[in-house]
């Protein structure tokens, strides 16, 4: 197989997990993983991201934590998120939305269930590890742009190692409890999180299907 081949199988099969075996990662492994995730380029390899990961019991807690205070109705983002697109955004998230809740056999009009299947977020998809992305206070668009780049690397490299992982905007809305349970200093402030570990096969929420916007959509070739 050439590295096009493998490189193109990393890619294509590559995709937001949302339920997860309780097995840990072996340390090593994790190792490996982050250790690749950290070849990603950056704007004068600035290298402005911090990865805080927790797992066994701190993820545990965390996961324990960030559910109560969402059942509470406590938010407290570093960074706004007003959650809301228009036109051919909003199309592809509401599609998204669509295939998500097909999978998991839950009708629009089931409110009840669809408010389960969120608060799930907070319980990282019953993922034995999660990772949060931080930067530096005063950092700003082309430093959040390096921290994408960053866990795009990370997702990648956690996928060729066997790992699945789902990138998560719902993991920010708490920033404050989550640096109080990694004792992140508070200049360090949180972009996301990413749930992650090994996929359970068997759960129905993994077997939904999300396209891509055809290249014309997306790309312009100018000559």
């Amino acid at each position: 197989m050439s590295e096009l081949d493998v490189f193109s199988s990393i890619v294509r099969s590559r995709r937001s997990v949302r339920a997860f075996e309780n097995r840990e990662i072996p340390e090593d492994v994790l190792g490996e993983i982050f250790e690749l995730a950290q070849t990603a380029p950056s704007n004068c390899n600035t290298q402005p991201w911090f990865a805080y990961v927790a797992s066994g019991d701190a993820c545990v807690r965390l996961r324990d934590a960030l559910y109560t205070s969402v059942l509470g109705g406590e938010f407290d983002m570093d960074f706004p998120y007003l959650g809301k697109y228009e036109g051919v955004y909003k199309e592809r998230q509401y599609d998204a939305a669509a295939q998500l809740y097909s999978a998991m056999g839950i009708a629009r009009e089931e409110k009840d269930k669809r408010n389960a299947a969120f608060l799930r977020n907070f319980e990282f998809f019953g993922a034995p590890h999660v990772v949060f992305l931080f930067m530096r206070e005063g950092f700003e668009v082309r430093e959040a742009a390096d921290v994408g780049m960053y866990a795009q690397n990370l997702m990648l490299s956690m996928q060729a190692h066997g790992v699945a992982s789902c990138p998560q905007t719902a993991l920010s809305f708490h920033a404050g409890k989550v640096r109080e349970h990694l004792d992140v200093p508070e200049n360090q402030k949180l972009l996301f999180g990413i749930s992650f570990g090994y996929e359970d096969v068997n759960d129905p929420a993994n077997d939904a299907r999300v396209g891509r916007a055809p290249l014309a959509q997306t790309v312009k070739f100018v000559r």
